[in-house]
């Protein structure tokens, strides 16, 4: 890597564009750069996430997330070049499935509260879906392969399902909103 990265103040984005693996330069306000600086706080965020008390199996997960989210990045970086493979979207297939079965099942709307970690995998969650609106556009504008879009989709999900997780770790519950509509059909009833 020090051989790839062997200065890090160039200078040559100072006139507002960056280089992309490809070596063309863009501007640093296109949708490519976008989506890829989304994702790129999508993983520094699963960094701080990570940070927390968790179980090792989640912690695992979310460090295999984090090296998907840099490969994503890369592929981002050079149009045309696939580094995110299918078979990462199906992983965060099998995650979901088996976390999501060991919760209740929703009665209500969930605040994005609860314990410290439910909070921070709530940020990530809608990062996210940032990230992802952010590649949406980009590939209503370049041709985009459908892995890295569905990726984002799942792990939004697999976010809002660990936050759950995160809040029942010390016995814990989700933080549910009070609805008046709800609140109001359970008194006429």
């Amino acid at each position: 890597m020090a051989n790839r990265l062997s200065q890090i103040a160039t200078r040559t984005g100072d006139n507002g564009t960056t280089g992309l693996g490809d070596n063309t330069r863009v501007s640093k306000n296109s949708l490519r750069v976008h989506a890829m600086g989304d994702v790129d706080e999508l993983n520094s965020h699963i960094g701080v996430l990570l940070c927390e008390d968790m179980p090792a199996d989640v912690r695992a997960l979310l460090v295999e997330v984090q090296h998907q989210l840099f490969n994503l990045g890369g592929e981002l970086s050079i149009p045309g070049f696939e580094l995110l493979k299918p078979e990462s979207v199906l992983a965060l297939d099998e995650a979901l499935a088996a976390h999501n079965e060991q919760l209740p099942r929703l009665q209500e709307f969930i605040l994005p509260a609860g314990t410290r970690a439910a909070a921070l995998a709530h940020v990530c969650r809608t990062v996210a879906r940032r990230a992802e609106r952010a590649v949406v556009a980009l590939g209503n504008e370049e041709a985009l392969r459908e892995t890295p879009r569905q990726y984002l989709n799942r792990l939004s999900d697999l976010m809002f399902v660990l936050s759950r997780v995160f809040n029942r770790m010390h016995g814990g519950d989700d933080v549910y909103w009070k609805s008046e509509r709800m609140a109001k059909m359970a008194t006429e009833e």
